[in-house]
């Protein structure tokens, strides 16, 4: 597995000089993909299937909610559906027969339109019933606890994707021309006291205009399972 990670720099009184022939750039470990998830309708909270730092894949349900009354109306609506389905294939046979205006068997086919139409809004409410994981990862925080009544964006579940961690780091602008893509770096881990090999793969598309600096993001190429979002590095660099 190819683990990608990006460093995120803070200027915490770090001084850079364009005289000086190195530097030490501060580095933070970020998550590519992350999110909060929330509820889509409110309702109370049946379960809660993965808990803080546990790992979950891709279409799994995290988070079911009681639904009892959304999938009642849901049934409801089907059955409202095959009645009007029937009315209609009536009118359209009596109107074949000429026993059936014209008029009642547009009704009939608005009906059973109309019915459709409520069907499949009920359907939509129902399939919020559940939150489903867009991608593989660990549960970074629980907002929310099962048996607890949430409202419509409520945020209930932090997640990350820490298989693909980003690395950006903050540099004078004067020293943009000297970074290029492609670029190699050594970024030393300050929590595993490991050096990991890093490529420049893109440089910010703005210069900050207070700080006179840019943002650049690296990329570590590797399987490195003691690596994890939010720890910090130092990365040397010549300006």
């Amino acid at each position: 597995m190819i683990r990608k990670l990006a460093f995120s720099a803070v200027l915490c009184g770090c001084t850079f000089s364009a005289a000086a022939e190195d530097a030490t750039v501060p580095v933070q470990l970020v998550a590519v993909q992350y999110t909060t998830l929330s509820a889509e309708l409110p309702a109370k909270i049946d379960r809660i299937a993965i808990k803080e730092g546990e790992r979950f894949k891709e279409g799994q349900q995290l988070v079911a909610f009681d639904c009892v009354i959304q999938r009642a109306q849901l049934d409801e609506a089907q059955a409202v559906l095959e009645a009007a389905e029937k009315s209609k294939e009536v009118h359209k046979r009596l109107m074949e027969l000429n026993s059936a205006g014209t008029l009642e068997t547009q009704k009939a086919s608005s009906d059973a339109a109309v019915a459709q139409a409520k069907l499949n809004s009920a359907r939509a409410v129902t399939s919020k019933c559940g939150i489903i994981a867009p991608f593989s990862g660990r549960v970074v925080e629980q907002k929310a606890r099962a048996h607890q009544y949430v409202q419509a964006g409520q945020a209930i579940l932090d997640i990350l994707d820490d298989s693909t961690l980003d690395a950006e780091f903050i540099v004078p602008s004067s020293w943009v021309g000297g970074i290029k893509p492609g670029k190699v770096i050594q970024v030393a881990v300050d929590e595993t006291h490991k050096v990991y090999p890093a490529k420049v793969t893109r440089i910010g598309a703005k210069v900050d205009a207070v700080s006179h600096s840019v943002k650049v993001v690296a990329e570590v190429r590797g399987d490195y399972p003691d690596l994890m979002a939010g720890m910090v590095g130092r990365v040397q660099m010549a300006p």
